[in-house]
């Protein structure tokens, strides 16, 4: 009885929600990643040690990067209600909290990838400098060709990270297994639903981190 009622609540509640937690993952894992990737390089590009030093430029945009990531995640997230319902048109449900992981992962993720960049031996960059390549040519055939192990380890940690902050866009109305958690198992003092969806949370963690180990090794 016991597990039929499981596999309903399951079907029916957890179900749903962790689609939309996969939805939220991946949505902001391609938007975090592409403006997180763009930051780094422009971090390191314009470093005191880069290919164009600008520390103008490197100050400015270090200071918005630490800014972000120093407000919590659900107080951002309320913060940006606004901007969120001006660009996604709702400030509500799975394309809304992406929006918002945005804000939040971006920095994070960064941060993660400006020190991926940085473990770059200077000499292979010296050398390519001394072979006449370009600024282009030794940011993306040197700095992120030869920092590619660092990058899936740093960015393993990234994708777990916003695991996390899906799990916390829930309980300010994006859905998913935060929500779940919240309304179905906490509210309703239904611990199959609670403790059924922090085992689906840790088995993602879990998967993603083997995930990445797996790929860092395979590319070391």
């Amino acid at each position: 009885m016991y597990q039929y009622e499981f596999s309903e609540l399951f079907e029916r509640i957890i179900l749903p929600g962790l689609l939309d937690t996969i939805i939220m993952l991946l949505g902001s894992f391609v938007t975090c990643t592409l403006v997180g990737f763009t930051l780094a390089l422009v971090l390191v590009t314009t470093d005191t040690h880069g290919l164009r030093p600008n520390r103008t430029v490197h100050e400015i945009v270090s200071t918005v990067i630490s800014m972000l990531r120093s407000v919590p995640f659900i107080i951002l997230a309320i913060s940006i209600i606004p901007l969120t319902r001006l660009v996604v048109g709702t400030s509500i449900g799975v394309w809304a909290a992406v929006f918002a992981i945005t804000f939040a992962g971006s920095p994070l993720i960064a941060r993660l990838l400006e020190s991926a960049f940085k473990e770059v031996n200077p000499s292979l960059i010296e050398a390519a400098r001394s072979f006449g390549a370009s600024d282009r040519q030794i940011t993306f055939r040197v700095i992120v060709t030869e920092s590619v192990p660092a990058i899936v380890s740093q960015m393993t940690l990234g994708v777990i990270s916003l695991l996390g902050f899906t799990a916390v866009a829930g309980t300010i109305g994006a859905g998913g297994l935060g929500a779940v958690a919240l309304t179905y198992g906490y509210q309703n003092f239904n611990d199959q639903i609670m403790y059924g969806t922090v085992a689906i949370l840790v088995v993602m963690v879990i998967g993603i981190q083997l995930g990445g180990n797996a790929l860092y090794r395979k590319l070391r």
